[in-house]
């Protein structure tokens, strides 16, 4: 049985082991980026809202379609709610999306003379926008390193890192804001993502084949190295 290792004792040296993580994602992950298809910050934000509960790849099917009837806000604003939830329904939740994205683009267009802000304050004011919607918006439609977007697999690879001990994700943020430089929070997201989809899943990861191994302290990971036969 392999040692599972403890995050609390890795934290007090974060910010030197997160220098650490940081340099074998750029190196490994150099072109990482979001994997949503946007045109605009306000088809990224749009994007962002339906990814919610659903995969990137579902996401992109569907608003190939919608983007390409609907690319404004001034012409999805005109979309009634029902025709919307017709056209999103595959990605889920559907409803409140619908509802979400219709009032979004009325307060745009009625608060915003139709642009997305780039303040977060403002867009966490937007229905269906939270923190790491707004991160999202910010850090990859504007190049606005407002914070880290955190998802299911920047939260589960920082635990397993051993960047942070907490669950909820604006704590885990709050973590790696402390330890991370600036200029790495928007590129940081997209390769933990990469990872993360690649060897780091969640159920048996592939760490015989990483190239994070030898800094990655495998927290809660109980499986023994496997290494890939010759």
């Amino acid at each position: 049985m392999a040692v599972v290792a403890d995050a609390s004792t890795l934290l007090p040296g974060r910010r030197r082991h997160a220098s650490r993580i940081v340099r074998y994602l750029r190196h490994h992950y150099p072109a990482a980026e979001c994997a949503l298809n946007f045109d605009s910050p306000f088809q990224l934000l749009v994007a962002t809202i339906l990814s919610a509960q659903c995969t990137d790849q579902r996401v992109n099917l569907v608003t190939r379609t919608l983007f390409r009837r609907y690319p404004t806000v001034e012409q999805l604003a005109r979309v009634s709610v029902p025709k919307l939830e017709l056209l999103i329904q595959s990605t889920g939740f559907f409803r409140n999306k619908a509802r979400h994205i219709h009032s979004c683009c009325r307060v745009l267009i009625d608060q915003f003379d139709g642009q997305v802000p780039r303040e977060l304050s403002q867009l966490t004011q937007l229905a269906g926008v939270g923190r790491k919607t707004a991160n999202v918006v910010l850090g990859t439609g504007f190049g606005i390193a407002s914070g880290v977007v955190v998802d299911t697999h920047v939260a589960r690879l920082s635990r397993r890192l051993g960047l942070t001990t907490a669950r909820d994700p604006e704590e885990v943020e709050a973590d790696l804001l402390q330890c991370l430089p600036r200029k790495e929070w928007i590129s940081f997201s997209h390769r933990m993502i990469q990872h993360g989809r690649a060897l780091c899943r969640a159920r048996k990861p592939l760490c015989g084949e990483c190239p994070l191994l030898a800094a990655c302290p495998r927290v809660s990971v109980s499986e023994p190295v496997s290494f890939p036969t010759p």
